[in-house]
């Protein structure tokens, strides 16, 4: 993410799109191995839209990474959903379905996921702007410079 498409993105931005990426990208493969192998999978029977919804996370996960990388601003809000719905039916698996009390690996898990989804919800604001805008006259954005909106007609 250093040149091309982010060349005119300030370094924390590459940076913080950089991680979200690597996010996706590992949750996608957790999946695909949860998915190919089950004694890494959750080991509690699933109803099967719970069940339907992680394997979808297979496809999901890594579309958001590659949105995010090519610099789409629907990377960012699939990427949300993906988190915010992540972490919802991670909540609903250890905490409702889950009789085992206390801290278990799989609540852990679950806070992690909501941790990483209120972090990209709260950065996407900031970040939005360098996904809709294009580079400033020149290719390159002045150091600072923050991109505007274009206007519609």
């Amino acid at each position: 993410m250093n040149g091309g498409r982010w060349a005119s993105a300030p370094p924390a931005v590459r940076r913080v799109v950089a991680a979200a990426a690597l996010v996706f990208v590992y949750g996608g493969v957790v999946h695909v191995v949860q998915l190919l192998m089950p004694r890494f999978g959750p080991q509690l029977a699933l109803p099967g839209w719970l069940a339907f919804y992680f394997a979808s996370l297979t496809l999901w996960d890594p579309v958001a990474a590659l949105l995010l990388a090519a610099r789409r601003v629907e990377g960012l809000a699939l990427g949300c959903t993906v988190l915010v719905t992540d972490a919802a039916a991670n909540w609903y698996a250890n905490y409702v379905l889950d009789p085992a009390p206390g801290v278990t690996p799989g609540r852990i898990g679950q806070a992690v996921i909501s941790v990483l989804a209120v972090g990209l919800v709260a950065l996407t604001p900031w970040l939005t702007p360098w996904f809709t805008a294009r580079p400033c006259a020149g290719g390159q954005a002045a150091e600072g410079h923050v991109p505007q909106r274009r206007r519609r007609s």
